[in-house]
């Protein structure tokens, strides 16, 4: 596989295994554990343990490296070069050549000690804060200055929330409209065909198979390159290429597993620490159900429940960092009946990072397929 194939097959394959829940993180959430082994998380490591010339990050877990750097370049609108030294086509990430690295370290140390100060460690204050997708600051007022929107009458809110439905009502009504808690206990393996959309419109196609919270075996046809796959067996995560075999590092499989559960998007129950209605919405033309809460892990959501269908349309997830809090959308759509249950065959991820922005299109959806468990494991 040459470099610029392999590089379009990391970037899309870490997005198109299969239902979302939070990006750049470990996910430990809930009874059915949407995302892997705990064990993966706490044997991760730091930033600093792992590149050179780490100075105003340190501490920082691995799997947020990118995650971080991709939310400042889009917070300023720029991208790796802006502080980065690359020579021809080679990146030396260390060097401290250019002087707007410097200049982002000062400012990190800045936002960091506002929020430490201020704010008692919340990071209520980014680059974005300030930066709002360009390098300078906007210091006066634009006119014609934006009317302030009025304050809401005393009870208002209260009386918006009148005659809400409960969270745990909107979540039995999801189970409902899926096909009811049995079809989801019943539930035990999922074999997904289509085609995944970068954001730059390339259209590969891929084949997912699962079973169960943790296997997973995936398989993406890029362009001039063939088929590679990736797969994880619950313990090993490898990669297959026509450049041979390989294990994947613990920081990759993270990032692998960041859709691929069988579980996240629809054994919704057991996820939170902590969920409340805040309301109801217009969406696309459609009334939602708002939910708002934190996972166990602590990341806080958004869920927008379709008023009529009671289906499940939009997920926000949002990661704290260091320097800011990163959001991700998920959008679900296209609903269709699959043997006694109704799932989404569109599903569009919107991230900071246009390399993790992408559509993907079902054709085939079978559930509970016979799989061979071996089928997963690493080949000899």
């Amino acid at each position: 596989m040459n470099k610029q194939s392999s590089y379009l097959f990391r970037l899309t394959l870490v997005c198109v295994s299969l239902a979302a829940a939070c990006i750049f993180l470990v996910h430990r959430a809930g009874a059915q554990n949407p995302a892997g082994p705990a064990s993966l998380a706490s044997a991760e490591k730091t930033v600093d343990q792992v590149h050179k010339n780490i100075q105003v990050l340190k501490g920082v877990p691995e799997s947020q490296l990118i995650p971080v750097m991709n939310y400042m370049g889009a917070s300023l609108g720029v991208r790796c070069n802006y502080c980065h030294v690359n020579k021809d086509g080679n990146w030396d990430f260390a060097s401290d050549e250019k002087g707007e690295k410097k200049s982002a370290r000062e400012m990190i140390t800045m936002v960091t000690g506002i929020n430490k100060t201020t704010f008692k460690g919340n990071p209520e204050v980014s680059c974005y804060t300030c930066h709002r997708g360009r390098t300078s600051v906007a210091h006066t007022l634009s006119q014609p200055v934006p009317t302030p929107e009025p304050r809401p009458a005393p009870g208002q809110n209260q009386q918006s929330r009148e005659g809400l439905p409960t969270s745990d009502q909107i979540l039995d009504k999801y189970y409902q409209a899926l096909g009811g808690a049995s079809a989801l206990d019943n539930l035990k393996s999922r074999f997904m065909k289509g085609t995944v959309t970068t954001a730059t419109g390339t259209e590969l196609g891929y084949e997912v198979t699962q079973s169960g919270p943790d296997l997973i075996l995936a398989s993406i046809t890029i362009p001039q390159s063939g088929i590679v796959e990736r797969a994880f067996n619950g313990t090993v995560g490898w990669e297959k290429t026509a450049a041979g075999t390989r294990e994947m590092a613990p920081e990759e499989i993270t990032y692998f597993k960041r859709y691929p559960n069988l579980y996240a998007d629809l054994k919704l129950k057991g996820q939170f620490s902590r969920l409340s209605v805040s309301g109801k919405q217009k969406l696309d033309g459609r009334d939602v159900y708002v939910l708002r809460g934190a996972n166990v892990d602590g990341r806080r959501e958004q869920l927008f429940f379709d008023v009529e269908s009671g289906l499940l349309v939009r997920r926000i997830t949002s990661s704290t960092t260091l320097v800011g809090i990163i959001p991700e959308q998920i959008d679900f759509s296209d609903y269709r009946e699959v043997d006694g249950m109704k799932l989404p065959f569109t599903i569009r991820v919107s991230a900071i990072d246009q390399n993790y922005s992408l559509l993907r299109k079902f054709t085939e959806i079978k559930l509970n397929p016979t799989v061979d468990p071996k089928r997963f494991n690493k080949p000899g």
